[in-house]
């Protein structure tokens, strides 16, 4: 009867697995629910007590939520912690225009917005399954705006390791992978992290625009372009916006820097849609954009979060960093 039960146990978690990957993941794995181990805690701590979380509240909030599953699911047993790769094809990456003034998007934000496309397919999973496990289960899915350690839990589950850019790092991959998990209260057998990191390379701390990336490890977001063109509300201080150049929402140099980012696949997810078109936007058009054109503009994009007095506040740093550089 043992020896039944381990059978069935391992072997649920391999059909989960494999119907995950056909759903268009990339990476898959799993851990237990425990909290995460007591180094990453207590580096999370520090970064909060330091300040580094700029203007960014909510990461004070829910602080021991986002440190256990089980304060987000009673009884949990298992996080199933999956990925998916959005690596362009490098003559998207390099797509400029010559005939007017534009800003760079980050290359997440070329895409879709994948908050909804990963919850989607993670409930087409819960479906399998339940056609799976006679007897009933619970869940949560998280992806991202949770409060949940996803990049921790990722680690622990085998996707990677957290790079000196702060991001989760998987050595086939490279780190541009959206993240998204179900925690449940089925037992499922866990994987093992694995073995790599950075070892001496410095590239991405080199490559960041404000020194974001400080030399000690720590990650000072308040100075991130992504944090400033996203995340922050009201006037960016000149010192910084000054540094921002023409990255109109988001920044890439510590994520193309990396080693790992340089023989990367591209997103081989045919159904994760693609918009070229903003790789590069006209910043003199976003100027005139009222509330109902950007909303049909950017409907199902990333961009949308960010609203259109955001964008057109960074549309005139833009102009100016290039006034200023002519």
């Amino acid at each position: 009867m043992a020896t039944f039960s381990i059978i069935a146990f391992m072997s649920l978690a391999q059909e989960i697995k494999h119907k995950t990957m056909e759903l268009g993941f990339d990476l898959v794995g799993i851990t237990d629910s425990s909290p995460i181990d007591a180094e990453q805690a207590e580096f999370l701590a520090v970064w909060l007590k330091s300040g580094f979380a700029g203007r960014m509240d909510y990461m004070y909030r829910n602080l021991q939520k986002r440190l256990d599953p089980t304060k987000f699911l009673d009884n949990a047993q298992s996080v199933i912690a999956v990925g998916l790769n959005y690596t362009q094809p490098k003559q998207r990456q390099k797509l400029t225009y010559a005939t007017a003034p534009t800003g760079k998007v980050a290359n997440y934000a070329q895409y879709e917005d994948y908050h909804p496309f990963i919850k989607e397919r993670l409930r087409q999973l819960i479906d399998f399954m339940k056609s799976l496990v006679d007897t009933g289960f619970r869940f949560r899915i998280c992806v991202d705006s949770a409060p949940l350690a996803e990049r921790a839990l990722a680690v622990r589950a085998g996707l990677g390791f957290i790079g000196k850019n702060h991001m989760l790092i998987n050595p086939g991959l490279g780190c541009q992978i959206f993240l998204g998990e179900i925690i449940t209260d089925l037992k499922l057998q866990p994987d093992e992290p694995i073995t790599a990191n950075c070892s001496n390379c410095n590239k991405c701390i080199n490559a960041c625009p404000t020194a974001a990336l400080r030399a000690d490890g720590q990650f000072d977001a308040g100075r991130c372009i992504n944090y400033l063109t996203i995340e922050y509300k009201g006037l960016i201080p000149p010192e910084l916006a000054g540094k921002i150049g023409d990255r109109l929402f988001g920044c890439d140099e510590c994520v193309l820097a990396c080693p790992y980012q340089e023989d990367a696949p591209v997103c081989s997810n045919k159904q994760f849609r693609f918009y070229g078109d903003r790789a590069q936007l006209d910043l003199q058009e976003l100027l005139s954009l009222n509330e109902e054109l950007f909303e049909a503009e950017f409907a199902d994009s990333p961009i949308k979060r960010l609203g259109l007095e955001g964008l057109k506040r960074n549309a005139r740093i833009c102009l100016a960093n290039m006034a200023g550089n002519s």
